[in-house]
C-alpha cells in the first residue's frame, strides 16, 4: 500500500510516501515546498515529481493520503477526512489559525488531486481521549465548558511514538504492543508491573506527557498549541489576568494582544534575541542575561512538568528527549536532569555529550530510571496509523 503523509502549513507543504506492508514501512520518496502560495499548485508538482522520479507510473498508484491534522471541533481519534473533518477544523480554526485552515485546505485539494484515494485524518488530540476527566477540565464556568473549551493536548503522533520505542527498549514489547494497537483496541489491563514514562517533545514548539503502559496520562498543552511550555513564539502558560492587564495599560487590542502573545512571546519575547535556542544559548554564554534567563525558564518548565507527572505516575522507568531541541541540545539535557539523582534519574554527562540527534541511552549506571533521546517520527506513526485503519 502506498501511503502519502501529507505536512501541510499556512506557506508550505511536506511530503513523505511511504510504501507500507505487513512486515513494516519504508519511505521511498520525501520532498517539500517553502514560501507556498497556491496549495494546488505543489500538490500537482509533487504528484509529477513522483511520476518523473520513477517513483509511480500513476497518481492513481497513491492508496491513501494521511493528515496530521492538529483539533476538530468535536472530533478526534483516527477518521476518515472528509467534509466533517474539515468542518471540525473549521469550528476551532480560531484556536489554531496556523494549523486548521491549511489543512482544511489540503484535504479539499487532495480530494480534487486523488480522487481515487482515501483520505484521513490523524488528529493529534487523539493520543488524550484517555486522560482522566479531572486532568482535562479547567475550573471555569459551565457555558465554557459545554463550547469546547478544556484541555486536549497536542504532539499525540510523536509522544505514541515515543510510548512505542521507550516501551521496545525497555523490553516491555507486551507495552509496546499495546501502544501500537492504542487506536483501535482502546487501553490494554497488564498484570505486570505499570511501565512509567514522561516524553519531553522540545522543538519548535514543546510539550511534555505523562504515560502509563503505553496510555497519556496528562500533557503540558492544553486548550491551544499556544500553551505549555515556553516555546518558539508561543507564550506559554499565562495567568488569565494578564491579557485585560496588558491590553488596559498598553492600550491594545484583543486582536493585538493575541498576535503579540503568538508572535512575539516564548523564546523571543523572553530574551529579546532569537526564537532559536541556539542563538539564544550563543547570547547567554556570551554574558547576556536575558538570554541566560530565558534558558533558566525553559529548564524550569520542563522540570516543573517532569515532576508533575512523576508524581501522578507514582514513579518513572524512562525520561526521554524527542525533537530538534531534545535531540540536539545537550546541555540542556544534562540541566533539566541535574539534582534528580534521588528520584532515580542520572545522566551520563560523557554519553549525553557524545549523542546529538540519534537513538542513545545517556542514564549513568547507576540510575534506576533509564534517560532515552529518541528522534522524533512522527510521520511514521501517522503512516501506520493509516495503514491500520484501511486495512
Amino acid at each position: 500500500m502506498n501511503i502519502l503523509i501529507a505536512n501541510l502549513g499556512s506557506t508550505s507543504f511536506k511530503y513523505r510516501l511511504f510504501r507500507m506492508e505487513a512486515g513494516g514501512a519504508e519511505v521511498v520518496a520525501k520532498g517539500g515546498y517553502e514560501r507556498v502560495e497556491d496549495h494546488a499548485q505543489v500538490i500537482s508538482d509533487a504528484l509529477d515529481n513522483l511520476q518523473n522520479d520513477g517513483i509511480i507510473n500513476s497518481p492513481d498508484e497513491i492508496d491513501a493520503v494521511g493528515f496530521k491534522t492538529v483539533l476538530g471541533k468535536n472530533l478526534s481519534g483516527c477518521v476518515t477526512a472528509d467534509q466533517q473533518t474539515i468542518d471540525a477544523l473549521e469550528g476551532f480554526a480560531e484556536v489554531a489559525p496556523a494549523h486548521n485552515p491549511p489543512y482544511a485546505n489540503g484535504i479539499r485539494q487532495f480530494t480534487k488531486a486523488l480522487p481515487k484515494a482515501q483520505l484521513v485524518a490523524l488528529f493529534e488530540t487523539a493520543f488524550y481521549q484517555w486522560i482522566p476527566e479531572a486532568s482535562i477540565n479547567y475550573a471555569i464556568p459551565k457555558a465554557w465548558r459545554e463550547i469546547g473549551i478544556r484541555r486536549y493536548g497536542f504532539h499525540g503522533a510523536s509522544h505514541k511514538f515515543i510510548a512505542e520505542r521507550s516501551a521496545e527498549l525497555l523490553g516491555r514489547e507486551d507495552v509496546a504492543e499495546a501502544a501500537r494497537r492504542l487506536y483501535l483496541d482502546g487501553p490494554a489491563d497488564f498484570a505486570s508491573a505499570p511501565l512509567r514514562i514522561v516524553s519531553c517533545h522540545l522543538g519548535g514548539s514543546s510539550s511534555v506527557t505523562g504515560i502509563r503502559n503505553g496510555v497519556a496520562i496528562g500533557t503540558s498543552m492544553g486548550f491551544s498549541p499556544q500553551s505549555g511550555l515556553p516555546q518558539n513564539n508561543r507564550v506559554g502558560d499565562l495567568d488569565s489576568g494578564a491579557l485585560p492587564y496588558a491590553m488596559r495599560k498598553l492600550g491594545i487590542s484583543l486582536e493585538e494582544a493575541e498576535r503579540q502573545l503568538t508572535k512575539e512571546g516564548g523564546l523571543q519575547g523572553l530574551s529579546g534575541v532569537s526564537n532559536d535556542i541556539r542563538d539564544i544559548s550563543e547570547a547567554a554564554e556570551a554574558g547576556n542575561s536575558d538570554a541566560r534567563l530565558t534558558l533558566d525558564t525553559l529548564i524550569h518548565s520542563i522540570r516543573h512538568w517532569i515532576g508533575a507527572y512523576m508524581l501522578e505516575l507514582g514513579g518513572i522507568d524512562a525520561l526521554v528527549f524527542t525533537a530538534g531541541i531534545g535531540e540536539n541540545n545537550r546541555d540542556l539535557r544534562e540541566a533539566v536532569c541535574r539534582g534528580l539523582d534521588g528520584f532515580g534519574i542520572r545522566i551520563d554527562p560523557e554519553k549525553n555529550q557524545a549523542c546529538r540527534a540519534r537513538e542513545a541511552d545517556i542514564s549513568a549506571d547507576a540510575s534506576t530510571a533509564k534517560i532515552f533521546v529518541i528522534p522524533a517520527n512522527e510521520e511514521l506513526i501517522l503512516a501506520r496509523e493509516v495503514y491500520r485503519k484501511l486495512s
